[in-house]
């Protein structure tokens, strides 16, 4: 039996699989289609073989980090949620997508990681609380910049900043999607009829997290909130594929910490404290070089600066002897 598919993704909190869209999308997906997994979760992206999350890990094809990828790999193994789909309903399974990518994601960037106090009150802080030491301290607001260069990149704007105008333009986009996908609904339980698909996946990934998530400014949450059958169609899904994570409660605070063990005993604590520090250290010092925040250069020591009397007297293109 060949071994199983390896997933990592962000671990949940809130009643939910995953803190990340693009985690959800991929989770919703795996399960609708019956993917054997072995699942990874964590709140190190750096502990998956891409440095992102999510990562698919196969044995053959290496690995991948889009969830577009992913799906398609997926399908590649013949877990297909999208197989008895007809022509008419795989054109519109792309466009809605499409339409959710084009409307709805930016607005979801902007609620979780760009207006000031949703960040600083719940997206810096889930993740100061649970990436581990030292990579809480950069990682967050690093994150933070590559989702504001990503909504730049998808707004056509390079100076795109929080502001109330642009929360207006985000947010009217946004209420207009879930509206329509709200039409699009309608009674059914999935969007085409009583099995889930890719479509149902995106949809979920995205509005799963301004479900449970309370955050202060909420106006995303609202409109969400009054379209009822979007709001079962996402609890239904839980409550269908991941029933475990709704025991855990919305208000479980997730450890970045291992639980007690060995490790919580002498001598092994002071050991295994000292490991870490001196990797998490290296781990700072190499990001910081790499990402160019440190350089090292040379400065010659003061007797250097003179020059040797043999040297000073040699004229240009003469070798010394």
């Amino acid at each position: 039996m060949a071994a199983p598919l390896e997933l990592f993704c962000w671990k949940g909190n809130w009643g939910l699989p995953s803190v990340n869209t693009e985690c959800l999308i991929v989770l919703a997906y795996a399960r609708f289609a019956g993917v054997p997994l072995k699942l990874h979760k964590t709140a190190n992206p750096w502990g998956s073989p891409t440095g992102i999350l999510p990562a698919l890990k196969t044995r053959q094809d290496g690995s991948f980090s889009q969830p577009s990828k992913i799906i398609i790999e997926f399908r590649k193994q013949k877990y297909n949620a999208d197989f008895d789909l007809s022509a008419k309903e795989g054109a519109d399974t792309l466009a809605f997508i499409s339409l959710v990518e084009e409307k709805l994601m930016p607005a979801l960037i902007y609620a979780l990681w760009v207006d000031p106090k949703n960040y600083v009150e719940v997206t810096r802080r889930w993740h100061g609380d649970n990436i581990p030491f030292p990579l809480n301290f950069f990682l967050p607001s690093h994150m933070q910049r590559q989702q504001l260069a990503r909504l730049r990149l998808i707004k056509g704007d390079e100076a795109l900043e929080a502001g109330e105008e642009v929360e207006k333009e985000l947010y009217r986009d946004a209420q207009e999607c879930m509206d329509l996908l709200s039409q699009r609904l309608g009674s059914s339980k999935f969007f085409f009829g009583d099995s889930p698909s890719s479509l149902d996946a995106h949809v979920f990934g995205h509005l799963a997290l301004l479900l449970k998530i309370k955050l202060p400014c909420g106006r995303l949450q609202q409109h969400l909130s009054s379209l009822d059958n979007l709001t079962h169609f996402c609890s239904n899904i839980l409550t269908l594929y991941f029933p475990s994570e709704l025991n855990e409660g919305p208000s479980r605070k997730v450890s970045s910490q291992p639980e007690a063990s060995d490790f919580d005993n002498e001598p092994n604590k002071r050991r295994k404290q000292l490991l870490s520090l001196v990797f998490a250290l290296g781990a700072m010092l190499s990001y910081a070089l790499l990402t160019g925040i440190v350089s090292i250069e040379h400065v010659p020591a003061e007797d250097d600066l003179r020059e040797p009397q043999g040297i000073a007297e040699a004229t240009p293109g003469e070798d010394e002897e």
